[in-house]
């Protein structure tokens, strides 16, 4: 028969060529891919050696697809989509997406409950997204987001009873990579200074801190790698980075001659929604020397969804996904999983927030203490021992018994 081959032309049309035989036929394009399946794969078996196969039981098992095991393609599609919740999360700079696999890592049942991870700029842009963004169920934001968005009202009014919180995730610590003649976070008045991408949360929380402590830059917007490279040339004083220890950019920079990681002091004009933090060798063996560690601040990461009304599909979803995600909370902290997780509190309560109706109901029915108290004063355990350890630095166990006491005396003050 000689050898066949198939082209397409101009029109979409196939022509098919017998090498050996001088025939030309035009086949539709539909035809084409049968033909060219026969052309290229070897025959069937023969039926004699067909009846002496028997398939594993692994094969044996797939010869029922998933969708007719589901009741069909419709009522399968129609299942998975119903149970799917996408989570807005960040790039690999940073400890979101990584916090939003494990989510999708811990929570996946099939299509009983589907997390989507979806890479995402950071905390100012997830805000947005969660708002206005068709498809979005969750997102990963910035504590003191609230606290800003209410003071301008940049996404409208009321903005507190249009996005709920669902969790305090861990904080994220301020990283400040500095070239050469740069001591302190002051010198970076008036220089080139890069805070990362455009709608992300060091960008957003870096021009609230600098605006806090009276330093005006020169904002430049690249990645982390870039913002190194940029720092290592000369080009910019220092890179900016807000995000979880150990981050997936700081970890790989190294100190070359001249660069300083900077310190970031925590002072009086931040107490409000910045947390003391330290940056270990530990954290980065290449930019901290063993047995030396470099102050900086941090703020609270936290997990939030549009606040449905009860009686919708999307109200729905995300109570699912709290169900899920509260229940198997002890899975996130194995060693498995990214390290901030052992930071989360789940029943710690945010200012100026208001917690997803369904959270709230969930941590009311599972925790009888906070059913007994339910009208006292609500308090972040994680505020109440950094307050306790400026009160008696130095001291654990002083540390331990006033955020003892103080964590009694909030129990018997009425909201």
């Amino acid at each position: 028969m000689g050898q066949a081959t198939a082209r397409p032309t101009e029109t979409g049309v196939y022509v098919l060529r017998f090498r050996g035989r001088h025939k030309v036929r035009s086949i539709r394009p539909v035809a084409a891919i049968a033909l060219a399946a026969w052309l290229v794969f070897p025959a069937p078996v023969p039926a004699q050696q067909a009846k002496s196969y028997v398939p594993t039981p692994v094969q044996a098992k797939r010869t029922v697809p998933i969708v007719a095991q589901a009741g069909g393609h419709a009522a399968f599609t129609e299942k998975l989509n119903q149970n799917t919740v996408t989570v807005i999360s960040g790039n690999p700079n940073g400890a979101y997406l990584y916090l939003a696999f494990d989510m999708s890592a811990v929570l996946d049942s099939g299509s009983d409950l589907r997390v989507l991870p979806v890479i995402g700029k950071g905390g100012y842009q997830n805000m947005m997204d969660v708002l206005y963004l068709k498809g979005v169920d969750l997102g990963i934001t910035q504590s003191n987001i609230m606290g800003y968005l209410k003071k301008t009202g940049e996404f409208g009014p009321n903005i507190e009873a249009r996005v709920a919180y669902i969790a305090k995730l861990y904080n994220e610590e301020m990283h400040i990579l500095a070239g050469p003649g740069i001591t302190s976070v002051q010198d970076l008045n008036g220089k080139r200074v890069n805070l990362s991408d455009i709608g992300s949360g060091t960008q957003f929380s870096t021009r609230l801190i600098f605006e806090l402590l009276g330093i005006k830059v020169q904002e430049v917007n690249y990645d982390q790698s870039e913002g190194y490279q940029r720092v290592k040339s000369g080009d910019i004083a220092a890179t900016i980075l807000i995000a979880g220890k150990p981050t997936g950019a700081f970890g790989k920079f190294k100190l070359e001659p001249g660069m300083t990681l900077l310190p970031m002091p925590y002072s009086e004009v931040l107490e409000q929604d910045y947390f003391p933090a330290k940056l270990t060798n530990d954290d980065y063996p290449n930019l901290i020397p063993k047995g030396s560690s470099v102050d900086t601040i941090a703020v609270g990461a936290v997990l939030v969804a549009f606040n449905w009304p009860r009686n919708t599909d999307r109200y729905r979803r995300v109570a699912a996904f709290i169900d899920a995600f509260f229940a198997k909370f002890p899975e996130f902290q194995k060693p498995a999983r990214h390290s901030k997780w052992k930071e989360a509190n789940l029943s710690s309560t945010l200012r100026g927030w208001k917690r997803f109706p369904a959270a709230e109901e969930w941590l009311a029915a599972h925790n009888p203490e906070r059913q007994t108290v339910a009208g006292s004063v609500q308090v972040d355990p994680t505020i109440a021992r950094t307050q306790a350890a400026k009160a008696a630095p130095n001291d654990p166990a002083e540390q331990e018994r006033l955020f003892q006491q103080f964590m009694e005396w909030a129990k018997t003050q009425k909201r």
